[in-house]
């Protein structure tokens, strides 16, 4: 079973974290911390397979403490959970070796995602002694198609957090298909069959709006 510390100053959302961590059987919380330096002080005396870690925190943020974490070279992956969406950020946590980059809000299926590329990885990994280019090439193809599988047929990682970001940018006004669907150059078929999909999950809410003047049409705003 791998260990998980989670590293989030929000007590809320360490406990919505820990809960997503604990409902996959593959994985165990062996702790929280609300910042960057206890997280430190933890890992310097224990070891942990996997940290989710936030990047808005006091003292010390997660970027600081990600560089102090391979400043330190402990051994352990990571999985960067913001509010940020720009992308100097995903660059530097690219840059700093992360597992994934998770957007809030995110749904558990996501959360899932995340998790689930950190047991390809790893396990691929452990079962290669010596890694040539086709090795390498497997676990990195491997990796991504793992991803795929878990989202719904003919939905896609990337066009979802496309369409999240886009919400967010919107600064929670309530839209509709066609008006994220130009926003950010998808078809309108495409833009609904992901609404549905974000609704079902919880991280979208939907409202029928009838004072069109026409045809009623669907009104979509991220979920609190």
């Amino acid at each position: 079973m791998y260990k998980v510390l989670i590293v989030e100053d929000d007590p809320m959302v360490a406990m919505i974290n820990e809960q997503y961590v604990r409902r996959n059987k593959q994985f165990s919380v062996v702790g929280v911390c609300k910042d960057g330096k206890s997280a430190l002080d933890y890992l310097n005396e224990n070891m942990v397979d996997l940290v989710v870690l936030d990047v808005f925190m006091p003292h010390t943020d997660g970027f600081e403490t990600l560089r102090q974490i391979r400043k330190a070279k402990i051994s352990t992956d990571v999985i960067m959970v913001t509010a940020a969406n720009d992308r100097d950020s995903l660059e530097e946590a690219l840059h700093l070796g992360i597992v994934d980059y998770l957007v809030k809000p995110f749904t558990f299926e996501r959360f899932q995602i995340a998790l689930e590329k950190f047991v390809v990885q790893i396990g691929a990994l452990k079962q290669i002694e010596t890694l040539n280019q086709k090795n390498i090439d497997f676990i990195i193809e491997h990796s991504r198609k793992k991803s795929e599988d878990i989202l719904p047929k003919g939905i896609h990682e990337k066009t979802l957090i496309l369409i999240i970001t886009y919400l967010k940018e919107c600064n929670e006004e309530w839209m509709t298909g066609d008006e994220i669907a130009e926003g950010i150059g998808l078809t309108g078929v495409t833009v609904r069959r992901y609404m549905n999909y974000l609704m079902e999950s919880g991280k979208v809410i939907g409202e029928m709006n009838y004072e069109t003047g026409g045809r009623p049409c669907m009104n979509y705003q991220l979920a609190n």
